[in-house]
């Protein structure tokens, strides 16, 4: 029961993110999201009168820590690696068993199979539960990202691209501004867990 309670309470963050994805295509919600949190992050633009890529930078990296410090607290990455290495040793003794056609040897590994199957799936858990927490912050950034550039005459750089509006659609149907984003999310996070020595897998 216990034990219930806490998985239940593990994926709240999770169902909370999807709660906030679906809410997403509800423009009144997404606007209002946007608009809440430009109280806070509109001086940056407004007053501060930051470029809007660097305030995507800013953005980015605070994205790129606390993701970070999020999956540091949330996921143990020397059990997970230890699992991997269990389930890489069971594949390979299965593997051989079979080539060998070594009937006790495969019976005596698949034996094991029950095991090993909830081992990874509880890695998969592991690794889905940060992102809950992590997705609770960051869709909000994004609603006001798309409710202040859709009101605001932003132009970005990009490679191969040129000179490009930030709401323009670059890759498919994504806009520049999530393509800078999520590079510079993705640059930087790895600097931070370089510096945070925050494990990975």
């Amino acid at each position: 029961m216990g034990s219930s309670n806490s998985g239940n309470m593990s994926m709240m963050p999770l169902i909370l993110a999807m709660g906030l994805i679906m809410l997403a295509s509800i423009e009144v919600v997404r606007v209002g999201i946007g608009t809440s949190l430009n109280v806070v992050l509109g001086p940056l633009v407004d007053t501060l009168q930051i470029p809007f890529y660097i305030v995507i930078l800013l953005l980015s990296a605070m994205t790129g820590f606390y993701s970070s410090i999020i999956q540091k607290y949330t996921i143990d990455y020397r059990k997970m690696k230890e699992t991997q290495n269990k389930m890489k040793d069971f594949q390979k003794d299965y593997r051989e068993a079979m080539l060998s056609k070594d009937e006790k040897r495969i019976k005596k590994i698949e034996a094991k199979r029950d095991t090993m199957m909830k081992d990874q799936l509880e890695m998969s858990q592991a690794q889905f539960k940060p992102m809950g927490y992590i997705m609770v912050i960051t869709l909000p950034i994004f609603f006001w990202l798309y409710f202040r550039l859709n009101h605001y005459d932003a132009m970005i750089t990009m490679p191969f691209f040129g000179s490009v509006h930030l709401t323009a659609a670059i890759l498919g149907p994504v806009p520049a501004w999530m393509i800078w984003y999520m590079l510079c999310s993705i640059s930087l996070s790895q600097v931070i867990r370089k510096a945070l020595d925050i494990g990975g897998i």
